[in-house]
């Protein structure tokens, strides 16, 4: 019998044959380039013209630079938070909790497009609301709006292609004529989406603008009837064209900082409007806006009534994924949808491991 200082052998593994182990090594190494192989695929390295959400947020790197801790795109911005009275009236199309009767904490954030942090505003910004609808049932809406009728473009690519096509040429500050002929030759629907945008004016300010959703969604109801819908903010603060006194004013902050007194006289209100798609209205192109005859249902009113810089915790670490959808709200088959989805988790990894610079937008140095 063995004592306990002298194991007994009968029950250990025979050891490997030289075969056997180089077999087994063999394995291992299959295994670890397997997984490299797929951290080179993700990241585009055997397909480096193929458009990955990695070298599209390296587009707007090349063409804006990187603003250590901001956002790749609509880097400038201020946090806002309110909540939505709900009217019951969006229940019949979508059975989402959001659309019960009632009232939904807000949390959001109004931003200009871009890379810039710093840019200045100017009276032809294009105005982006982000919102979180934050239910009790622990679900959540996300949604990314913008203050024009259609978007410019209607794929990724179409996306990508204009933004390096814009991009300001280091001689002139602007973009290069012959790139943006060239870019909208080869979209012509960009070229027409473009005549719908600029044929629409822009407001005053964040409080007047109607933000649109302009990608369709389905809206599937209790009955589990779908819908194709899309949706706008439309304000409650009367329409009022920018005028050429907020043109010439010196403050590069002036549409945020006239926002934040806005709302410090009075919470901002906006009605959100559901468009009803009929058969043949296309759900895969958000260059073409839908009739204006379509039903429209009035589901209730957001109001902002607070307004704070970015911050840790707030909605500065909020990725306003399209894509975040609670049951009741089901993505279309729009392809913008997924693609920016997946860009904007790209911007997001890449910004929450960097260092953080203050924003250019401080609610509390303006004059209550």
């Amino acid at each position: 019998m063995p004592s306990d200082a002298t194991p007994s052998t009968e029950n250990q593994p025979a050891p490997l044959s030289v075969p056997s182990a180089l077999a087994r090594l063999a394995g291992i190494g299959v295994v670890i380039l397997c997984v490299v192989g797929g951290f080179l695929y993700l990241g585009g390295w055997f397909s480096p013209h193929e458009l990955t959400p990695a070298r599209f947020v390296n587009g707007f790197q090349q063409v804006f630079g990187i603003h250590s801790g901001f956002r790749r795109n609509h880097a400038k911005g201020m946090c806002i938070t309110g909540y939505f009275d709900s009217n019951g009236e969006g229940a019949r199309l979508s059975k989402a909790v959001v659309f019960k009767p009632g009232r939904v904490p807000v949390i959001g954030r109004v931003s200009l497009p871009g890379g810039n942090p710093y840019v200045s505003d100017t009276p032809a910004s294009v105005r982006g609301m982000g919102l979180a609808f934050t239910p009790a049932n622990g679900e959540e809406w996300r949604t990314a709006m913008v203050d024009i009728p259609a978007f410019a473009v209607r794929t990724a690519q179409g996306f990508y292609d204009q933004l390096l096509a814009s991009k300001p040429d280091p001689t002139t500050g602007k973009p290069d004529p012959d790139k943006l002929k060239t870019f909208f030759a080869d979209h012509p629907e960009s070229a027409r989406a473009l005549t719908i945008i600029k044929a629409k004016p822009f407001s005053s300010g964040f409080d007047n603008s109607t933000f649109n959703g302009l990608n369709a969604f389905r809206f599937v109801n209790a009955a589990g009837t779908s819908t194709p819908v899309r949706w706008s903010l439309v304000p409650v603060d009367a329409f009022k064209p920018e005028d050429q006194a907020q043109s010439a004013n010196p403050d590069k902050n002036y549409l945020f900082d006239d926002f934040i007194a806005r709302i410090h006289s009075a919470p901002v209100q906006w009605r959100l409007i559901l468009t009803v798609g009929q058969p043949g209205d296309p759900t895969d192109d958000a260059t073409i806006p839908w009739p204006e005859d379509r039903e429209h249902v009035d589901a209730g009113t957001l109001i902002i009534d607070q307004v704070e810089a970015e911050a840790p915790g707030n909605c500065r670490d909020i990725n306003f994924d399209p894509l975040v959808l609670p049951a009741g709200i089901a993505p279309s088959d729009d392809p913008l949808l997924s693609a920016r989805s997946a860009v904007y988790s790209q911007s997001f990894t890449r910004r929450a491991g960097e260092k953080k610079e203050p924003s250019a937008i401080t609610p509390s140095d303006v004059r209550k």
